[in-house]
């Protein structure tokens, strides 16, 4: 599920960083913690996660499920309790038969959601770009 960035990106990726930070220098444990979030976040199910929840507000297993749309109960799950473990949802079950569980966002799972937001603005605005660039790339490379 995770995919960690190569040594060439980690460090373009701090280079940027360090641009406007020059005197800042890098916690190890915050490198770590930066390279299993892409991770996380190029994974398109937690995203999907977050969107959906933010949407709906505490939400069941099933609910949710509809709300992120194909996705296997197998990698619902496995993503729900990633998410939980990063303390990103809290999942509550409630002492009822049969049980009922339901999923929210903490404070941080919203935030990380926030900060996607970025990269919406981003390809929004960068949209005719991409399509152009793409389309003469695939121009060139069919001759």
């Amino acid at each position: 599920m995770n995919q960690l960035l190569t040594k060439k990106q980690l460090s373009q990726a701090k280079e940027y960083c360090s641009s406007e930070h020059a005197d800042y220098e890098v916690d190890p444990r915050v490198e770590a913690l930066v390279n299993e979030l892409i991770g996380r976040v190029a994974d398109k199910w937690t995203m999907l996660v977050i969107e959906a929840l933010v949407a709906g507000g505490e939400m069941r297993f099933t609910r949710l499920a509809e709300a992120v749309g194909e996705i296997s109960q197998k990698m619902l799950t496995q993503t729900l309790r990633q998410m939980e473990r990063d303390g990103l949802v809290v999942r509550t079950i409630h002492p009822v038969i049969p049980p009922r569980v339901e999923y929210k966002l903490t404070k941080m799972g919203m935030g990380l959601g926030e900060a996607f937001c970025g990269v919406w603005i981003w390809a929004g605005q960068h949209l005719a770009e991409i399509e152009k660039a793409r389309r003469e790339f695939d121009a060139k490379a069919s001759r």
